[in-house]
């Protein structure tokens, strides 16, 4: 194992922000994985050193393949890490918003052109997200419709779902977009949780990655075959949107299979507790995504339910 500085900034507080890599094997750079690009991701930093700590034990007893490299960025922004931020606490902007960066720009303009200038040279690419609504997932793969993609190798991951999700003008500027535009397989991993430690999810995330790096010929990793995947267009689940706000009481977890009209979650009025909506399942499917939160807003997505699984 190797492992290297690829970017450095004095801070006004706090250590200075370093952020490091480490890399395993030699020969052809075949797939580098970043996490922790949001400072509220430690969920994600956790896989990528759970992912690190294997790595390290393979190749010292030779169990990566001749001419193959992997590189880890387990915490792409500490500095957001060590101050509890979500973004980047000087001016709040996300780094995963900054893609692929520019050397001379803004400093997460910076970090992400020094974070992006390594990772762009491997063949493939996986990087450990986090979503923007606070909720639960079932563990997937993620990947972008760009015209590049081949949603066929998300499969290599064993993981249930293989997610395919259409670009907005406000995805050109992520690392999984630009790192397909640079001709690398992207995909994104997502596991249960953000800011807390989910070990089951976690340990499924990193099996799925060793399992791909295996299947591409990178290590020797005899493993379970995992899931046998389903590719779901995101645009075809179904969303769920609350009607009223107040204290949300959820009933129904990701995974779970669910028959049309039953309730998912209700809703609970913060003073009197009395019931004043019921959220009700529109169709038979399974639960992929569900809310968390304890106070709900109106008009806020309670769910995402996939009802076509034969897509």
């Amino acid at each position: 194992m190797k492992e290297e500085v690829i970017f450095s900034l004095d801070t006004p507080y706090r250590e200075s922000c370093r952020i490091r890599a480490f890399s395993f094997g030699s020969g052809h750079k075949t797939c580098a994985v970043v996490a922790g690009i949001r400072g509220n991701e430690v969920q994600q930093m956790y896989v990528a050193s759970l992912l690190v700590n294997k790595l390290r034990r393979l190749e010292e007893e030779n169990g990566f393949l001749r001419d193959h490299q992997v590189l880890v960025i387990p915490c792409a922004n500490p500095f957001s890490m060590n101050v509890n931020s979500r973004f980047w606490p000087m001016d709040q902007t996300d780094i995963n918003r900054m893609f692929p960066g520019y050397d001379k720009g803004e400093t997460t303009q910076r970090i992400a052109d020094s974070i992006f200038q390594v990772v762009r040279k491997y063949e493939y690419g996986i990087h450990l997200a986090s979503f923007y609504l606070p909720g639960d997932f079932i563990p997937h793969v993620r990947i972008m419709n760009t015209g590049y993609e081949n949603a066929g190798l998300g499969n290599l991951f064993g993981l249930p779902f293989v997610v395919v999700s259409e670009p907005t003008p406000f995805d050109t500027t992520t690392l999984n977009y630009n790192w397909q535009i640079w001709d690398a397989k992207a995909f994104s991993v997502y596991t249960r949780e953000t800011e807390m430690i989910d070990s089951q999810s976690a340990k499924m995330a990193r099996n799925g990655i060793l399992r791909f790096l295996n299947r591409v010929g990178c290590i020797r990793y005899p493993s379970s075959n995992g899931f046998l995947p389903t590719v779901v267009e995101e645009k075809k689940m179904l969303k769920i949107h609350t009607e009223h706000a107040g204290i949300f009481h959820r009933l129904r977890d990701p995974g779970d299979e669910v028959e049309e009209g039953e309730i998912l979650a209700e809703i609970l009025d913060p003073l009197t507790g009395d019931i004043t909506d019921r959220i009700k399942a529109p169709a038979h499917g399974i639960v992929f995504f569900a809310m968390r939160q304890p106070l709900i807003s109106i008009h806020e997505i309670a769910f995402r339910i996939i009802t076509d699984l034969h897509s």
